[in-house]
């Protein structure tokens, strides 16, 4: 796998613009934040799991020193979050606390997907 830092782009190409041939990493990142806020308002709105946003870390923080916010959801596997840009606020139609209800678990990109993975296919079990 290689790291930003290992790779050589053109003068005036950004890492956003890369492309895998089929979309930008600009565009990778608008469908997880959309997916995310779809899942997360779904759960918000049938109550299934504990689902919330902040401009604050549990400890107090502004998320990244302010313009950003936080969201969480605590799943039976474990905690999961992501942070975006205060712009796209409105997007999670989720309750909203001063800070974050919960310290930070420690989770890792790889424990999130391992996370969701499960919950999909506990879904997958309920529903077959």
């Amino acid at each position: 796998m290689y790291s930003v830092e290992s790779i050589v782009l053109p003068y005036g190409v950004e890492v956003g613009d890369c492309s895998d041939g089929h979309h930008t990493f600009n565009e990778l990142y608008e469908f997880r934040k959309m997916y995310n806020a779809a899942l997360f308002n779904e759960w918000a709105a049938n109550g299934k799991y504990d689902v919330h946003k902040s401009t604050k870390h549990f400890e107090g923080d502004e998320c990244f020193g302010g313009g950003w916010f936080i969201v969480v959801a605590i799943l039976p596997t474990g905690q999961i979050s992501n942070h975006y840009e205060i712009k796209d606020w409105d997007l999670f139609k989720i309750p909203e606390y001063e800070k974050a209800l919960f310290a930070f678990d420690g989770h890792t990109s790889a424990d999130v997907l391992q996370r969701l993975r499960e919950e999909v296919l506990q879904q997958g079990e309920e529903n077959g």
